[in-house]
């Protein structure tokens, strides 16, 4: 595909742009079987300034003629883990189980986490996602001590570098039995306050569990921080600390917002178990990220010969159809939770669709990584095309759903600011000197 004339200022139009119903606000026109309609997006000074069904109109002045091809807003990326990136040539994981990730990290994380070492990666991960058209990231940071006191001082200053590419927020990472050292939990809410970052925790089925989250609620009150949480990523029917967490959220009246991720075991829970935690987690406003790649890589994994029955994702079509935003992203990248990956959220999106059958009928399913993890991060001018927003989008080749979820798009358009990005990925050597090569 030969590269498409896009201005580098000034005022010009994309003409003849697919742009699917749930990307942009109401048109009048008739979207095809896809849900889309073709467009008109004019953009000037850097935003986009109108939207107009193209109604076989002639192409207008200073147009790019993109022929009916696929445009999607650049992508939200809720849920990633940016200082675990891309340690797996030197730590793997040994036999790809839940476990053996946990240690290997752990390893990894004593021997090698300084901030030079955390710095190198986690640009090369912010590169990647930027060249696949992402401007905005979530990530989790390990918060382990003394790890905490090295990775929130290389996030912030990676969250200024990246200023006006990338939108980056960060959350604390740290097992629910840590959080019984108060005092030491009381610090890490305070450096994570200092960050402007997002207290976090993993919940998991502990006698005092219920207490644990209680600390994380009543911590994250008397500082305003918001809430992200992992939870539940096992097949284990009696891990419930979703239901806990959306309990703790009505309990303690929390108005702020509340991401948790996984939620894996909620797919095998009873039918009454799941109806009431879903009533609950649409009471409480929480919203639910699901990670369809790293869970179907962990999830049931087993080494007796017996392959895996269940796909590790938790029940957003019922979370969706109760009003409660969800959505779908990264995970890991190349670490010993996920030995593969590469930030890409159209991949992302493509997986989700066969893994958790986002499609027949679309519907607004292409929001799942855009509108709705932008709110869950609480970004208002991101994951939709609007007259007004920032002229931030991914061209792609392909037509239709078909077309575009069946190829990698390596040769998509990243326009930011009404401009075309150099799209430099960059290559895997340039980490050899950090995590040594195969």
């Amino acid at each position: 595909m030969t590269a498409l004339p896009i201005p580098t200022s000034g005022w010009y139009v994309l003409a003849d742009a697919r742009l699917h119903v749930s990307t942009v606000e109401p048109l009048s026109a008739q979207p095809d079987r896809d849900g889309f309609i073709r467009c008109d997006i004019s953009i000037a000074d850097g935003r986009i300034k109108a939207i107009a069904p193209r109604n076989d109109r002639p192409v207008p002045p200073r147009a790019v003629d993109l022929k009916g091809r696929i445009v999607l807003p650049a992508f939200v990326d809720c849920h990633t883990h940016l200082d675990k990136g891309h340690i797996w040539p030197r730590m793997p994981n040994p036999d790809g189980s839940f476990m053996g990730a946990l240690t290997a990290v752990g390893t990894d994380r004593m021997a090698f986490w300084n901030a030079k070492d955390v710095e190198r990666r986690m640009d090369f991960a912010l590169r990647t996602a930027y060249a696949h058209g992402t401007r905005a990231i979530r990530t989790h940071l390990d918060s382990i001590s003394p790890q905490e006191t090295i990775s929130w001082d290389v996030f912030t200053a990676m969250r200024e570098r990246w200023k006006g590419r990338i939108d980056l927020q960060a959350a604390s990472l740290t097992g629910v039995e840590t959080i019984r050292d108060g005092a030491w939990f009381s610090r890490l809410a305070e450096r994570v306050a200092r960050s402007g970052g997002v207290l976090g925790a993993v919940t998991y089925m502990v006698p005092d569990v219920v207490e644990m989250i209680d600390r994380v609620f009543s911590t994250a009150m008397e500082r305003g921080l918001e809430l992200d949480f992992h939870a539940d990523e096992t097949d284990d029917v009696e891990a419930v600390s979703l239901r806990l967490i959306a309990e703790a959220a009505i309990r303690h009246g929390f108005t702020g917002k509340i991401l948790v991720g996984h939620c894996c075991s909620l797919a095998r829970q009873p039918d009454a178990d799941v109806l009431r935690t879903l009533d609950l987690v649409a009471k409480a406003g929480l919203s639910v990220v699901s990670l369809p790649m790293c869970n179907m890589y962990l999830q049931d994994r087993r080494h007796d010969q017996t392959t895996p029955r269940w796909r590790g994702v938790t029940l957003l079509h019922e979370m969706k159809a109760r009003g409660i935003n969800v959505a779908v992203a990264s995970d890991n990248t190349r670490d010993p939770f996920y030995a593969y990956g590469d930030l890409d959220m159209l991949e992302v999106y493509r997986m989700a669709t066969r893994i958790l059958q986002f499609d027949h009928p679309v519907a607004d399913w292409p929001r799942a990584v855009g509108a709705f993890p932008a709110k869950a991060m609480g970004l208002d001018d991101a994951g939709t095309l609007k007259a007004g927003a920032g002229a931030d989008l991914v061209i792609f080749r392909g037509r239709s759903w078909t077309e575009l979820l069946s190829r990698p798009e390596s040769d998509r358009t990243v326009v930011r600011a009404g401009a075309a990005i150099e799209r430099i990925i960059p290559d895997y050597s340039e980490l050899d000197d950090v995590v040594g090569r195969p």
